[in-house]
Order: structure tokens, then sequence, then C-alpha cells
């Protein structure tokens, strides 16, 4: 029989606990899931790969031939992630989810719609060789909606682009026809990114099994 001083103790580990409990679901509720590491390695891969077809020399050595390069992998990326995004959402698998669900997603179409337009402005400026600083820093502003409904580390990656975008818009001699430094920050971010959200998803499944 326990004694009446422990009594109080216990019940008040109980609350404690019961608490805990609570914090850690409404914390499983609140994260974002609509995201594909995969999709994000293949990205990652991408930029890599185009900036090895574009120092060999297989494209012309013109802004415009580069530009386009990079657009085309913009393209790929897109179709990947938002296609791997539809996906989720749409699939049997979705059942039931709504739209209210999609709202972090949502949130960071601004700072990438807000790449689009610096990219055609600098386009018509012809300062190309300020896309790199540019793309970079609006892509990490688009991690900054997720502090709290994606892991820690996809915030502090997107922290990290956005030093990367600022080193390369305030670093002398970056040119757009350098692909080095474009391709690999982003297969480094979106490796990490990637293997972030895939070690998230093990993880989830393991606390669902």
């Amino acid at each position: 029989m326990l004694s009446p001083d422990r009594a109080p103790a216990m019940d008040v580990q109980d609350a404690l606990t019961q608490v805990r409990r609570m914090q850690d679901i409404l914390l499983e509720r609140r994260l974002f899931r609509g995201y594909s590491g995969r999709a994000r390695l293949f990205s990652g891969g991408a930029a890599l790969a185009a900036a090895v077809v574009l120092a060999a020399g297989r494209v012309p050595a013109t802004p415009r031939a580069h530009l386009a390069a990079w657009l085309l992998i913009l393209a790929l990326a897109l179709l990947a992630n938002y296609g791997a995004l539809a996906w989720w959402f749409f699939s049997p698998r979705g059942a039931g989810r709504k739209l209210a669900e999609l709202t972090p997603a949502r949130d960071a179409l601004a700072p990438l719609a807000l790449g689009g337009l610096l990219t055609l402005a600098l386009i018509r400026a012809e300062a190309t060789d300020l896309l790199f600083g540019v793309w970079m820093a609006c892509y990490g502003l688009a991690h900054l909606p997720y502090r709290l409904t994606l892991p820690r580390a996809n915030y502090l990656l997107g922290l990290g682009y956005l030093a990367c975008g600022a080193a390369l818009l305030l670093a002398p001699g970056v040119r757009l026809l350098n692909p080095w430094p474009m391709g690999l920050i982003f297969f480094a971010g979106e490796t990490i990114g990637g293997w972030v959200l895939i070690q998230d998803d093990r993880n989830n499944r393991k606390r669902a099994s």
C-alpha cells in the first residue's frame, strides 16, 4: 500500500506524463507530411548533373544557353516535388484530407513567386550573374514558413540557403557561366533536405506501428 506522502507525488507525475503525451499528439498533428524526400534527392542530383554537363562544354557557353539549362532543371524539380505533393493529397491514401492541410505549402509560394519576378527583372536588366544568389536566397526564404511544421533541420537548411545566396550576391566574380556554385550548393542542400524528410517519415512510421 502506498504511503499518503507518495500518492500525491505519483498523481503529479501521471499528470505530467499525460501533458507530455498531449503535447506530442498536438505536435504530430501540426507537422506537414506532404513533401517527398526522394523528390528532393532527385532535384539535388539533377542540379549536380546540370553543373557537370555545363562545365564540360556540352552546352554553348552563353548566358542564354546556361539560363535555359537551369530553367529546365527548375522545371524538373518543380514537377518532381509538386507532383509528389499532389500525389500525397489526391491519392487514395490521402482521402479525406482538407485544403487547410496545404497551408504550409501555400505559404511558401510567395518567396518562390518573388524569385520568378526577380529572375525576369534581372534578365531584362542583363544582370544574369546575380541569378544564382537570388535563387538561393528566395529558396531559403521559402523554407522559413515551415519552422513549426517540418523538422527543425529543414528550417536551419533554409537559413543556410539564405547565407549562401547572400554570399553569392556579394562575392566578386560569380558568373552564370560558372555552374559549380549552383550545382554544388543545391546538390548538398537538397541531399540534406531529402535525407531529413526521409528520416522523419521513417520515424513517423515507427511511431505509428
